[in-house]
């Protein structure tokens, strides 16, 4: 009898949050520059605020070395972890991020890092999708990406990009504040904006939310370009730094979807989890590293490697106990050492590859 081999012939292919992963790119903190000087981080961040982070990162100067080591040492524990569950592991190269770069319109001192790949690149079947950030500083950073990426098309992956931003001023909303509610963003509609880390992926179709990050124009762009095969669903976020849903919503298995009840009203989720189980994440433990950019609910940035296999940060001791009560297999990392360059395992990390295909999971039985 003639054997078929299932397997993608294209070595890109990720449609869901919990396939089994197969393959998957790690972010690289070296030669990470503190650049909060973008409009976007003096609109989010108070003058105090920024004061505080520069007690331990140096604005306009490389991170310091030990920080960059210590996180370095993160992201070796999770690629070991990984590898050992069975997953291909790609790393990105090193890039200068100090250098200073300009448009004709605006100049910087230098870039942030490539620690967070699900940022700037957003996964979809055979689709890599390059993503318009709002922020300056990051605008050359997809370069670390570079050679893995003509290898993925060589092979047959579709390497796209959204348009690139010019990033002027009008972008950015000058009367935000924090607390006026009738500018809820810093960002404007002057162009398609948006990041990859602010969208999750459920087959045909992808939850997403506006924030600080995205806007409605990037969130068209991204719905135009995936065409009538997907449909995107915005949640309305609480969090009062709105960027990433990684920290506010997690889809963790067909029908299970994890919540933050701070930063989303759970009885005003999109219709398409009305026959969802939606889990309430516990409350976190606050994480020790500083300075603190995030809020301490990174702690349901998680990774799935399957629909059981989960890897949580170590110290989150009650989210352990209750994915375990859910019927989970978490796998405990200690990564707080990576929380200084604002991210998580799922930020740090892009699934290239998984078991799983284009399909509907809108109607789920309960």
């Amino acid at each position: 009898m003639l054997s078929i081999d299932k397997t993608p012939s294209c070595p890109v292919n990720s449609f869901t949050e919990w396939g089994l992963l197969e393959e998957v790119i790690v972010g690289n903190p070296s030669n990470a520059f503190a650049s909060f000087w973008d409009p976007a981080d003096k609109l989010v961040f108070s003058d105090a605020e920024l004061a505080e982070i520069e007690q331990y990162v140096k604005l306009g100067q490389p991170y310091p070395q030990s920080y960059v080591d210590a996180a370095g040492s993160a992201i070796h524990r999770l690629t070991s972890l990984l590898r050992s569950e069975g997953v291909i592991v790609r790393e990105i190269n090193e890039v200068a991020h100090s250098q200073s770069f300009s448009t004709p319109n605006w100049k910087t001192e230098g870039g942030f890092c490539a620690a967070n790949p699900r940022d700037p690149f957003l996964v979809i079947g055979d689709q890599i999708i390059g993503t318009p950030m709002s922020s300056r500083s990051r605008y050359f950073e997809a370069h670390a990406y570079h050679d893995l990426f003509k290898e993925y098309a060589a092979q047959g992956a579709r390497w796209v990009s959204a348009p690139k931003p010019q990033l002027l001023d009008d972008l950015y909303n000058e009367a935000y504040t924090e607390a006026d509610s009738s500018t809820p963003y810093i960002l404007t509609e002057f162009e398609p904006v948006f990041d990859a880390a602010d969208f999750v992926r459920c087959g045909r179709d992808i939850i997403g939310q506006l924030s600080h990050v995205t806007n409605q124009s990037g969130v068209n762009w991204l719905q135009n370009h995936l065409g009538d095969d997907y449909t995107i669903h915005l949640i309305q976020s609480l969090d009062p730094k709105p960027a990433h849903i990684d920290t506010t919503l997690m889809l963790l298995a067909p029908g299970k979807v994890l919540v933050n009840p701070t930063f989303t009203d759970i009885n005003k989720l999109p219709d398409f989890f009305k026959n969802w189980e939606v889990l309430v994440t516990p409350e976190p433990i606050p994480y020790n590293t500083r300075p603190r950019m995030m809020s301490d609910w990174i702690s349901m940035n998680t990774l799935m490697l399957d629909e059981k296999r989960i890897i949580v940060e170590e110290r989150q001791k009650p989210l352990i106990g209750a994915l375990k009560g859910w019927g989970f297999s978490p796998i405990p990392c200690a990564f707080e050492d990576y929380y200084p360059f604002i991210g998580g395992f799922h930020c740090a990390t892009l699934d290239i590859r998984r078991q799983d295909q284009l399909e509907s999971y809108y109607e789920i039985s309960t």
